[in-house]
């Protein structure tokens, strides 16, 4: 392995370790403030994060591949990631109220075997790797979450909504990154994420001072590291990291989430949820690494 390949997949690392952790991040700042105040605020700081790159592309209307003049969509391609976005990091918010960091971390993942799914919609079948990816991964959200009654214990079932919403987000952004400047769309949808989650949070939640400065180590980091620094690592590693490396390096954040909620938050779970956990990791990484092997 070459040292830009190296320095790539470490920097991809830390990225998973960014984003991990960030679930205890944002269990911790809502003992003090809302779900989607946190939200708000969070990526408020993420989005002032990003502007110093936004102000070095002096064109914002950047051309598009077919060679037309797209003035118009950075506005309206911000304003469509960012509504998913939000809904999609809203309802993680209100699910981490009632679940775990770590159980949040495992079923937020699965979007990556929703997907493939969700793509039948747009008359692309899936491979066999993304069906056997989604049996394992329904099979362990069954051993993690549902209850003797077969129905998805608290919070989880918001977080399995969260799930379904950023696989269409990441159809989205896919769609709309070939057309627009990567660091433009960040702070696009992480704007409009700040400013729906807010004026939502005006009007359904009490939002005080107090409550902010005593947030405010969550919120710096849920802000800055994740929305800011995290992307940043992810889109300057993904330029000399293998797909393949990067795949499994990023599937990483859901292990990282689990680990970090048992030592800081003291989270436990049984043995039949460490299955469940286990099953729906095996059933992420073989949807990834299965769709690059057809690839290559």
């Amino acid at each position: 392995m070459n040292t830009r390949i190296l320095r790539a997949n470490l920097l991809l690392f830390t990225a998973a370790v960014v984003w991990g952790t960030t679930f205890v991040a944002q269990r911790i700042g809502m003992d003090y403030v809302g779900p989607l105040t946190y939200s708000g605020v969070r990526f408020a700081m993420g989005s002032l994060f990003l502007l110093p790159f936004v102000l070095r592309r002096r064109n914002l209307g950047a051309m598009t591949p077919n060679g037309t003049h797209g003035k118009w969509l950075p506005v309206w391609g911000g304003c469509l990631a960012g509504a998913a976005m939000a809904a999609g990091i809203n309802l993680q918010q209100v699910g981490l109220v009632y679940t775990t960091a770590g159980k949040a971390g495992f079923i937020t993942g699965l979007y990556v075997v929703i997907v493939p799914i969700l793509m039948l919609f747009w008359r692309q079948r899936p491979g066999l790797g993304a069906w056997i990816g989604a049996s394992l991964g329904a099979a362990g959200l069954y051993l993690m979450s549902v209850t003797e009654g077969f129905s998805l214990a608290p919070g989880d079932a918001w977080v399995l909504a969260c799930a379904f919403v950023w696989a269409c987000h990441v159809l989205i952004v896919g769609w709309l990154s070939p057309k627009m400047d990567s660091y433009i769309l960040a702070f696009g949808q992480a704007s409009v994420c700040a400013l729906i989650s807010l004026a939502v949070a005006v009007f359904t939640e009490d939002i005080t001072l107090a409550g902010l400065k005593a947030a405010w180590l969550c919120l710096l980091y849920g802000g800055i590291m994740s929305v800011g620094v995290g992307f940043t690592l992810q889109v300057v590693g993904q330029k000399d990291s293998p797909p393949a490396h990067a795949a499994i390096i990023l599937q990483l954040e859901a292990v990282v989430a689990a680990l970090s909620g048992w030592i800081i938050l003291n989270e436990t779970m049984s043995s039949r949820a460490l299955l469940g956990a286990g099953l729906m990791l095996a059933g992420m990484l073989l949807a990834q690494l299965w769709a690059l092997r057809k690839q290559t």
